[in-house]
């Protein structure tokens, strides 16, 4: 019979035949190692979405705010990170991260709203 080796520590597999690891712990650090670029990507993306989310959350307290695009800039927003489009019938954009939403006024103003 051939002897299975742990895909992660090289170590005897004991146990089932399509096996491939000799305990949880190996199995965990091959796929972590495996998955690690991807996972960074995402993880750096689900972050710059969450301080922005953060960021209009705290600027929009009643549900439909003014503020400078300097504001937003001074608080670390970043514009290239959202999460859905929406344009009207009358032709605006609102760019959203989830439920708060962003429109561009006249003279670098924004409008915040929050999508009910």
């Amino acid at each position: 019979m051939e002897s299975r080796k742990c895909l992660e520590c090289g170590e005897p597999v004991k146990g089932r035949i399509d096996k491939k690891f000799c305990s949880d712990y190996c199995r965990n650090s091959y796929n972590n190692r495996i998955n690690k670029d991807s996972k960074n990507l995402i993880r750096n993306i689900n972050n710059r979405l969450r301080k922005n989310y953060k960021i209009l959350t705290e600027l929009n307290k009643s549900g439909k705010t003014k503020v400078s695009r300097s504001r937003l800039y001074d608080f670390g927003f970043d514009f290239q990170f959202f999460t859905s489009i929406y344009t009207t019938k009358t032709g605006n954009t609102y760019y959203y991260v989830y439920d708060q939403g962003y429109l561009a006024l006249e003279n670098e103003t924004f409008l915040l709203i929050k999508r009910e």
